[in-house]
This record gives structure tokens, C-alpha cells and sequence, in this order.
């Protein structure tokens, strides 16, 4: 069945303009098909990064390991949201501090096969629910960090978020071979 709501982009009032740096490196098209094509396309350059895993390209500055974990928080965070708001609840959703998650991970401590694991499951996860949503739950509202979002705009986020870390990647880390089907 066509579903319009999963494969048209998020409009303007769907998400906090500062969202939009994300939904916006999303091409058009059928969300979940994306997001199965970045995992699709995550699998071999994870697996080439293993011996790069604590890099960072500034002191300070995350790992690489420190990145994909921070990746796994956020897209379990927005999928949570989505699954908030798709299923008819409506109490807001507190704030999220990437430092504050990423400080009480213990990234370097976990195994760097731990993180992509985490990274696959999580994103099967995300596919899963997405993916079985029904036509109505898209267009669901709720608000999270003080924001309005659609549950449409929070599948186009996850998708954008791994884009951006993936140039991220590029231009920063110097990771060849980053190629992103979204």
C-alpha cells in the first residue's frame, strides 16, 4: 500500500528549524526504504573503521567509537519519541544532553563489534517500527525538548542524523569511502 505520509519530505512547522540541518540531507522518497539502504551501506564501512576506532581528529574531540555511540543513543532517543507521539500519548518529552549521554556510556570501554552490534539492532529496530506504522501514526504530534515534532519528521531526523555524522566522518576524520544511498 502507498503510503504519501512516509515517503513525502517533513514540512517546516513538522520539526524546529534546527532540525532541518538533518531532515534536509535526506533525499526524497520512502523513508524507510532509506534508512534500510544506510544500514545497508553502514555495515562494510563499520567494519573498516575497527582499527580507527579511537581516533580523534582533535584533542577533545570524539572517538570514532565516541561517535557510533553517540549515533545509537540518538536514534534510539528520536525513535523513542516517535513511538511516544505515533501512539497517542501527549505528556511532553524531557530534553536530551548529548554530553551528559555520551559521559555515562563508556564508549571506550565497550567493545568497538559491541557498538556496531548496537548500531544494527537499534536500526532493525527503527526499520521495524517505522516500517509497520499505520498510515495515520505519520502525522501524529508531540513535543520533545520544548519542541512540536511529527512522528514523520523524527524518521526523516534518524536518517539525517546518520547522514550528517557520516560527512562528519569525511571531512573530519578523514574516513574514505563514505557513501550514503539517503
Amino acid at each position: 500500500m502507498y503510503d504519501r505520509a512516509k515517503t513525502e519530505r517533513p514540512a517546516i512547522e513538522e520539526a524546529a528549524a534546527y532540525y532541518f540541518l538533518y531532515i534536509d540531507q535526506v533525499p526524497d522518497g520512502d523513508i524507510v526504504r532509506i534508512l534500510r539502504a544506510q544500514l545497508d551501506t553502514a555495515r562494510p564501512l563499520l567494519a573498516s573503521l575497527a582499527d580507527r576506532r579511537d581516533f580523534a581528529y582533535a584533542p577533545g574531540k570524539w572517538t570514532i567509537r565516541e561517535v557510533l555511540s553517540h549515533v545509537n543513543d540518538t536514534e534510539r532517543l528520536f525513535a523513542s519519541r516517535a513511538f511516544w507521539f505515533a501512539r497517542g500519548f501527549s505528556d511532553p518529552l524531557p530534553s536530551f544532553d548529548q554530553e551528559v549521554a555520551l559521559n555515562n556510556a563508556r564508549a571506550s570501554q565497550t567493545r568497538w563489534e559491541s557498538h556496531v552490534e548496537e548500531f544494527e539492532s537499534i536500526r532493525i529496530s527503527t526499520i521495524s517500527f517505522f516500517g509497520n506504522l499505520p498510515p495515520s501514526a505519520w502525522m501524529a504530534r508531540g513535543v520533545a525538548s520544548g519542541n512540536e515534532f511529527s512522528v514523520r519528521a523524527l524518521a526523516f531526523i534518524v536518517a539525517g542524523h546518520w547522514a550528517h555524522h557520516l560527512e562528519l566522518l569525511r571531512l573530519r576524520y578523514s574516513v574514505q569511502h563514505v557513501t550514503d544511498p539517503s
